[in-house]
């Protein structure tokens, strides 16, 4: 029986074809353009066959029209402004003077894994700008200790979402403020969503995560073998987005020409948000504080600005001193433009597949929300349920903020309505947001999973595949967290340290079972 949902056509578990078609296609065929077309394609029909829409030409229609509706130009202007950036940085030998320095610093495998995820953690700003630009500045480095590039996507999206769903400053904040606003019941949004952090198992469990991967060297699942081959055989798994862009390089840049472009549009991102979001400009009853200037920024506009102002920024600092041409300097520009198409084309796909499962269309969200509502599940285990949907829609849609723009409206009047599940809506919220990480951070056809792969000069399927024993292994410690959580009725402390014991108890057998298994097999060799 197909059930009710909200908006859209009413197509029952056909809604959630789509996207799982994309995904086993990209897993299969490690080839995942070709596999987002098929899923789009294949959502578009199944909803023009609902309608009774011409099955040839209508799914053809449907398909380009989600894709013009769905596209952010901001982001990708902003893709395009970071690539011509990249280039110009490498040409000014700006990025390989700054190499020459962090190798001479940075003197160990660890330090330099720690060293990335430090600067993850200090980039909470944005997700998209995180991937990028820590991806540009640590490859140099990374590479002379033959890190993996598939550990280097691992720890750039470890840091990515996880950092900015926990940061009251940042693109997230914003949107996760959004959906709370319009949910109701808050006297002040942002102050919930503070309260949600400590709740966020996913973004908490996967930052200690990284740290001690980093630390400890322990690996397990595809990422074993991918940093097994750049030990011992040099082979790092690089498939850098500007490969075949050849760069002539200036030998006398230095560390500055490198460092100085980064901060300028760090600086001037932050600057653009404020702006945006009204900060200096007084409203009626006077200026906006910097949390809610923040929060209600245009995110994309702002990077664009931020992106753009760089780039000036870069122009006054090389052209006069020589350090690049005039002409070299708008080569670099178009340069950087198509050493991006190929994760725009992926971006592009990733979410026109997402507008084909949204609200309008197929309305994936809202079948799968309607399973969960109609079982009548005690609110008590609701929490831990709620993660693992948050997960799968995330999963399947390919974005975090889709899936808790679409959670959070339903879940919050259902936990309002009752004392118990007002004692519990908080973590209610908490697992939604962690859910909706998980499933974004592990997800093939997820935006920031794309540009985390492309930040690092990754192989993108093997980014997903390497990374996705370690998402599954916190996820498992969040699940069960917010289950002990629930039966002690939300209390923060327990379900904190619950995860957290979870996953010190994984760790510790991990590290206990890899070594075994690595004498059973040099005994059999």
């Amino acid at each position: 029986m197909l059930l009710p949902i909200l908006a859209g056509v009413n197509v029952g578990f056909w809604a959630i074809l789509p996207p799982i078609i994309a995904i086993v296609l990209a897993l299969i065929t490690k080839e995942v353009i070709s596999s987002l077309i098929v899923g789009i394609l294949s959502g578009a029909l199944i909803y023009n066959i609902a309608i009774g829409g011409n099955a040839l030409v209508g799914t053809i229609e449907t398909t380009f029209n989600v894709m013009a509706s769905n596209v952010s130009m901001m982001i990708l202007i902003f893709l395009s402004l970071l690539g011509a950036l990249v280039i110009l940085v490498s040409k000014s030998g700006g990025a390989q003077a700054y190499g020459r320095w962090a190798t001479k610093k940075i003197k160990s495998r660890r330090s330099s894994l720690i060293a990335t995820i430090v600067l993850g953690i200090l980039i909470f700003i944005d997700d998209y700008f995180n991937c990028l630009t820590i991806g540009t500045v640590m490859k140099p480095v990374t590479d002379k200790y033959q890190v993996s590039r598939a550990k280097l996507a691992y720890v750039i999206d470890s840091t990515a979402a996880p950092v900015c769903i926990i940061s009251p400053i940042s693109s997230w904040a914003a949107a996760v403020g959004s959906a709370l606003l319009v949910a109701g019941g808050f006297d002040s949004p942002l102050m919930a969503f503070i309260s949600t952090i400590p709740f966020n198992l996913y973004a908490i469990l996967s930052i200690i995560m990284v740290f001690v991967i980093a630390l400890s060297n322990l690996h397990f699942g595809p990422m074993y073998k991918a940093e097994e081959l750049a030990l011992t055989k040099g082979d790092l798994g690089a498939i850098d987005v500007n490969e075949d862009v050849k760069v002539e390089t200036n030998e006398k840049g230095h560390v500055y020409d490198m460092v100085l472009p980064v901060v300028a549009l760090i600086i001037f991102s932050i600057l653009a948000m404020l702006y945006t979001g009204n900060f200096f400009t007084p409203g009626t009853e006077g200026y906006l504080d910097l949390f809610n200037a923040i929060g209600g920024c245009n995110s994309s506009l702002s990077l664009v600005i931020g992106g753009f102002s760089a780039l000036v920024f870069t122009f006054i600092l090389y052209i006069p001193r020589k350090v690049v041409s005039f002409k070299s300097f708008m080569e670099s520009i178009t340069e950087g433009t198509k050493s991006m198409v190929p994760a725009d084309l992926i971006l592009i796909l990733a979410w026109t597949i997402s507008g084909i499962c949204g609200e309008e269309f197929l309305n994936t969200g809202a079948y799968v929300v309607s399973l969960v509502t109609s079982s009548n599940i005690s609110l008590v285990i609701l929490p831990a349920i709620i993660f693992a949907v948050a997960a799968f829609l995330s999963f399947s849609m390919g974005t975090a903020w889709g899936t808790f723009g679409i959670l959070i409206p339903i879940i919050v009047p259902i936990f309002q309505a009752t004392p118990e599940g007002q004692s519990l809506l908080i973590m209610a919220l908490g697992a939604t947001l962690a859910g909706s990480v998980f499933g974004d951070h592990c997800s093939p056809i997820s935006d920031t999973t794309i540009l985390s792969s492309t930040g690092a000069g990754c192989n993108h399927i093997q980014h997903v595949s390497t990374q996705i024993p370690y998402c599954i292994a916190v996820a498992s410690c969040c699940f069960i967290g917010y289950l002990v959580g629930g039966l002690f009725k939300g209390n923060v402390w327990v379900t904190l340290l619950t995860g957290i014991a979870c996953l010190a108890i994984f760790l510790v057998t991990i590290a206990f079972v890899i070594p075994y298994i690595q004498k059973k097999k040099v005994k059999k060799n």
